[in-house]
């Protein structure tokens, strides 16, 4: 029984977090365009689809595309510090959180680049030049490890031998089936 806690406690923390890492990132995107006097048209937040945020208006679109990225990244980590120093039980969850959002922010634009795919082709069409996203993508990746080392045990692995704490196995399920179900009502496509 000890592996379906421990199954249930990673998959649901990866899906999650999927899930609120491109909600920020689209943030970071609506936050860029507000900012720079930009119209948001449309947040297209599904769970079957890969994230975006369609504008109607952009009149810096250099500033938008960076504000997903950047904010996406930046913001998850704050995020931890904060619960971190209030000594919120469950901050190592919101410290893998950050880890997973600079490692998919990191990775989107440094290895998309090379494709020149969505914010990275968009960044390039833009004027950025690739040692940017490259350089992004090599300051992101292995922060986002840093944050993930030695956490197994919060999640039942080495010593810890499969052993997680269940209500904060569920409560992430919750969550992630709440989550799920909002964004599919409510997140277009």
């Amino acid at each position: 029984m000890k592996r379906v806690h421990q199954t249930v406690l990673i998959a649901s923390t990866l899906a999650l977090s999927w899930l609120a890492m491109m909600a920020v990132h689209e943030y970071g995107h609506v936050l860029g365009a507000w900012l720079t006097g930009g119209r948001v048209a449309k947040v297209v937040l599904h769970p079957l689809s890969i994230s975006r945020t369609d504008l109607g208006e952009n009149p810096r679109p250099l500033v938008v595309v960076w504000a997903g990225p950047l904010f996406g990244a930046a913001a998850p980590v704050v995020f931890w510090i904060v619960t971190q120093w209030f000594g919120v039980a469950v901050s190592c969850l919101f410290r893998f959180f950050a880890g997973f959002c600079l490692m998919a922010n990191g990775a989107y634009l440094g290895i998309g680049s090379f494709g020149r795919v969505g914010d990275a082709g968009d960044l390039l069409r833009h004027g950025a030049a690739p040692w940017h996203l490259w350089t992004f993508g090599a300051i992101c990746m292995p922060a986002g490890f840093a944050l993930w080392h030695r956490l197994g045990s919060h999640f039942g692995l080495g010593e810890a031998q499969w052993v997680v704490n269940i209500p904060t196995t569920y409560t992430c399920l919750a969550i992630l089936i709440a989550g799920v179900t909002l964004m599919a009502l409510f997140g277009g496509e």
